[in-house]
């Protein structure tokens, strides 16, 4: 489990096929006495697990699924990536709960800068819209993010000067895109609501709370 806060921008020293899947390697200034093997890390909000480790270089394996699912498979050496060590049981949960599991790829559709502070408008599949919500948190590459607006296809954020400064974000501008991994909460409460269980009512009805004793 991740914050959406990110701890430093690293580069990509190279992406190895092996089959479907990868191996990727990025170099960092992360502090690698505190990172063992088999830690999760966060690597543009894709959760993944190191296999080896040497001065400044962290390498993961990359699955099939997630090269599919992700970014990663435009990944060149010289690219730019988001790193966010697993949170600790008692740290501070300064952005929101990311899972580091990506749903969709966004594309940018706008980028403007407003009283110094930049304005990014996004459009993604219809379908993960709906976990969009006004004020709500999603994570873009990894960032937590406020959500300003939202619409059928699409939302936009407000990012000041310190994230772009120190995220990936600050090369980022229209027609590129990025990782989108929206508010899990949001999918656990219309699966509990709309998923059906055998000899159960499907979802919530005044019926059903009247039978449980809410009416």
């Amino acid at each position: 489990m991740f914050t959406g806060l990110i701890e430093e921008v690293g580069t990509v020293l190279g992406l190895d096929r092996t089959g479907a899947g990868a191996r990727l390697h990025v170099a960092n200034a992360l502090p690698q006495d505190e990172i063992a093997l088999g830690d999760s890390i966060a690597i543009n909000g894709v959760c993944l697990t190191v296999v080896e480790k040497s001065s400044g270089r962290l390498s993961f394996d990359v699955s099939p699924e997630t090269l599919e699912r992700t970014l990663f498979k435009g990944l060149r050496p010289g690219s730019f990536v988001n790193l966010e060590r697993a949170l600790r049981l008692g740290d501070r949960l300064g952005g929101h709960l990311v899972s580091g599991h990506v749903d969709c790829i966004a594309v940018i559709r706008e980028r403007r800068e407003v009283s110094g502070n930049f304005l990014f408008a996004f459009q993604l599949p219809a379908r993960y819209a709906r976990y969009l919500i006004e004020k709500g948190s999603v994570a873009i590459d990894g960032i937590s993010l406020t959500v300003n607006t939202v619409s059928d296809d699409g939302f936009t954020i407000n990012i000041i000067p310190h994230t772009a400064e120190l995220t990936t974000l600050r090369f980022r501008g229209p027609g590129d895109q990025v990782n989108i991994e929206t508010d899990l909460i949001g999918k656990y409460v219309e699966r509990l609501l709309g998923g059906k269980v055998p000899g159960e009512e499907k979802g919530v009805s005044l019926e059903l709370l009247a039978k449980s004793g809410y009416l």
